[in-house]
């Protein structure tokens, strides 16, 4: 394979990653605030939540070609190490403290509920197996696969821009698409180590041509886009039934074919936007990376106190959406509210500032 990584592009301003940034993360704190729920299969409100729940499932693959758009320029401009080194100073650290907040929240979440239900779950075995759900199955799985995606990279580095490398990642990706149905090893998208690599690889190639993508995209007319997105969503929706029919563990995977394919048209879509004029009031570039980290603890020890009286599955349709949406906002805007407090005090760096 080629040595092609010295052929990165000139650097530049891209402001359009900013707000797209914004909008990738407004869909995965939607995706979590939504919630899991169980209805019965072929009723008006199991279609309705897993049309809703695929709607927001773009913002994982979007944030992996946005990092892979900005991470040729800082392949040539640091050293593996000190790339490395920047990324952790900036990146593992306040995940670390968060993660952490998070485990410390459970466990005195979980010394309470013992003393109220006596339910003898203060235990060490069971402390130690939440910690390990922490860190595979919340959130916080995410920069543990980022952080592992980009060492390949960097190990990989001189093969950037290689066709040939790309194709190879793209294989390991489709595995975890075909494992998700046949469950030969793990099919949580959380633990698929080696499955988003791919998705950082094509973003340098965007990146790499974004003269000629930019070209196409303006070519590309909105219908065919949303005709393509249209398809992709119900495409995804079907799999997703058919997973829930085979009892699949991960039934509403990101790494699901369909679901990539759709997030893949959904990013063409937001290039194709290109800029959310209310995303420059949202502080994007200085908030978005505090807002994933602190969201969860929202949406895990606050929201549960909000609505410990109501049994929100068992309201009409439009109720049922009408509070998700609510809740959706309110989470948002007090993460985001918190992110900015944090952001204007001494201890800004926990949150990568």
């Amino acid at each position: 394979m080629q040595n092609l990584i010295n052929q990165a592009p000139p650097k530049k301003n891209y402001d359009f990653i900013d707000s797209i940034r914004c909008v990738a993360m407004m869909a995965i704190v939607a995706e979590h605030s939504v919630g899991s729920y169980v209805f019965a299969p072929g009723s008006t409100k199991y279609w309705c939540y897993i049309s809703f729940i695929q709607l927001t499932k773009f913002g994982t693959i979007a944030f992996f070609l946005l990092a892979g758009f900005l991470i040729s320029e800082n392949f040539t401009n640091y050293t593996p190490t000190q790339y490395l080194r920047r990324r952790v100073s900036t990146t593992f650290g306040p995940w670390v403290f968060w993660s952490l907040v998070y485990v410390v929240a459970m466990i005195i979440n979980i010394h309470i509920k013992a003393g109220i239900y006596h339910d003898n779950e203060f235990n060490l075995a069971n402390i130690l197996n939440q910690v390990k759900i922490v860190y595979l199955y919340t959130n916080y799985w995410f920069i543990i696969n980022f952080l592992v995606s980009i060492t390949i990279l960097l190990v990989f580095r001189r093969y950037l821009y290689s066709i040939y490398f790309g194709a190879i990642l793209l294989l390991f990706t489709l595995f975890y698409t075909i494992n998700i149905h046949y469950e030969w090893i793990d099919p949580s998208h959380t633990t698929a180590i080696l499955g988003f690599v791919f998705f950082l690889w094509l973003g340098a190639q965007l990146r790499k041509n974004w003269e000629q993508v930019d070209s196409i995209m303006v070519k590309t007319s909105w219908l065919a886009i949303i005709v393509l997105l249209l398809l992709t969503f119900g495409l995804s929706v079907y799999e997703i039934n058919v997973l829930n029919n085979i009892k699949s563990i991960d039934p509403l995977n990101t790494l699901r074919f369909s679901s990539v394919l759709f997030s893949l048209v959904a990013f063409a879509l937001l290039l194709k936007v290109k800029t959310f004029g209310f995303t420059k009031y949202l502080h994007p570039r200085q908030t978005t990376y505090g807002i994933y980290l602190i969201h969860y603890i929202i949406i895990s020890f606050v929201l549960p106190q909000v609505f410990i009286h109501l049994t929100i599955n068992d309201s009409a349709i439009p109720v049922f959406y009408l509070i998700k949406v609510l809740t959706i906002i309110g989470v948002y805007l007090l993460t985001y509210f918190i992110v900015i407090g944090i952001s204007r005090s001494p201890f800004k760096k926990l949150i990568g500032v």
